[in-house]
């Protein structure tokens, strides 16, 4: 049986958003399914070599007055940090990660080098619009 497809177009670049969508795809990929996440807009910030690891320098999608409360309750909970649910479900399932070539230009970022190491490649738009046709489950965050 071929494996379901999910693909997820990830626009925010907020700390709360990034670690809910490392937890959607680890759960995914626990589940065996293919996974290809479009990183867009302000998502590809998060993804700039060094970025991922200061999350002082990511903001909070709503409530901007919780995001030290949230943070310090997720090192009460020790739960990982969102880039690690992204680098543990790499190596459970296939999951790709693809940059937005514009997004990428739009905070300097215009070669793979530019991005983690966990990013697979710079892509245009109609990659992650094929990718969400052909998918099972496509979601935007």
């Amino acid at each position: 049986m071929e494996n379901k497809k999910m693909s997820i177009g990830l626009f925010t670049g907020s700390i709360d958003k990034l670690t809910a969508a490392g937890v959607l795809i680890s759960g995914a990929a626990a589940d065996d399914m293919d996974i290809d996440i479009f990183v867009l807009l302000q998502g590809a910030r998060a993804f700039l070599k060094g970025m991922g690891d200061k999350p002082e320098k990511l903001g909070m999608a709503e409530n901007a007055d919780l995001r030290e409360e949230f943070l310090g309750s997720l090192k009460e909970l020790n739960v990982m940090p969102w880039m690690e649910f992204f680098r543990v479900s790499k190596e459970l399932a296939n999951v790709k990660i693809y940059i937005c070539s514009l997004a990428g230009k739009v905070w300097g970022g215009e070669k793979l080098e530019d991005f983690e190491d966990l990013v697979d490649d710079i892509t245009g738009i109609g990659e992650c619009i094929t990718s969400m046709q052909e998918s099972d489950i496509h979601l935007f965050i």
